[in-house]
């Protein structure tokens, strides 16, 4: 189905969606409604990203207006008035817009601030500080190792006003980051976390030899450990990490959100800039309670 046909279609869904029907088949083939939902607007032109979770609508009150799979809207985004089309990148993270009166081109970066709980994660800094680091993070992944510098750095230069939090998101194509994971969870029920932390990144190869060696390494109790490592509790922990990961869109590792923003580039500078607009929020909110 071409773009210009799938347009065709949803402009026609409000008026005909109660008229036609659900489920049929004519010849060669057959279909069936996956979902149907009224717009806020009038269409003017759409487009869907490639893993079917956003829907983009261009709108004849000159914002594109983005919706989950099943209409609930994310928000708007304000264009001119003259933009007649509208695309995006794969998982909508760039807005591409053509403007026919200007004959301009323009692409934005887009991104959906995450709501991630962290309840019960292993926090690194002061826990009332006002903007939160969330990394989901695989102890088996190269990039994961190389990056704890840089945190360490950042947080470093930002002690009262930020926090490390972190999240468990081993990668299938790692043998050990599952073991790993669950090894860090269960040094986390004896308050040791951290030390496990840099334990299992310091472990190069990791192997089940060296989450072993790492615990005894750090001290602890390891018949609690065994018995915590294996424990569905433990694994229900994990499971609740990667679900966390599913709904804030997160597929590789390591991936950074700073108050529930994608990091999108991981330099010092960057993340510093990211750091200081979130204290400025928070200081114009503090001030806007006070008034």
């Amino acid at each position: 189905m071409n773009k210009f046909f799938a347009f065709c279609i949803l402009l026609l869904l409000p008026v005909t969606a109660h008229a036609a029907p659900s489920a049929g088949t004519n010849g060669r083939l057959n279909w069936s409604m996956r979902t149907t939902w009224t717009l806020d607007v009038k269409p003017l032109d759409f487009v869907q990203s490639l893993d079917n979770r956003k829907v983009f609508v261009l709108g004849s009150d000159a914002r594109v207006h983005v919706y989950t799979q099943d209409g609930t809207l994310l928000g708007s985004i304000p264009v001119d008035k003259n933009t007649t089309a509208i695309d995006i990148a794969p998982r909508g993270e760039t807005l591409y817009l053509i403007n026919d009166r200007d004959n301009t081109y323009t692409a934005l970066d887009v991104g959906v601030i995450q709501s991630i709980d962290i309840t019960g994660a292993p926090v690194m800094g002061r826990e009332d500080a006002p903007v939160t680091l969330v990394i989901f993070s695989d102890f088996q992944c190269p990039y994961c190792s190389k990056v704890q510098p840089l945190l360490k750095q950042v947080l470093d230069h930002n002690r009262d006003t930020l926090k490390i939090v972190f999240k468990h998101l081993p990668l299938p194509m790692h043998n050990e980051a599952e073991p790993a994971a669950l090894a860090a969870i269960a040094a986390q029920n004896q308050g040791k976390f951290w030390q496990m932390h840099d334990a299992l990144f310091a472990a190069k190869p990791l192997t089940p030899e060296k989450i072993d060696q790492a615990a005894r390494q750090i001290g602890l109790d390891m018949a609690r450990f065994k018995k915590d490592m294996n424990s569905p509790e433990t694994r229900q922990k994990l499971a609740r990490d990667m679900m966390d990961a599913r709904k804030a869109d997160v597929s590789g590792t390591p991936t950074l959100f700073i108050n529930g923003r994608r990091v999108t580039n991981r330099s010092e500078q960057a993340i510093q800039q990211m750091i200081d607009q979130e204290v400025r929020k928070a200081g114009s909110a503090d001030k806007s309670e006070k008034k």
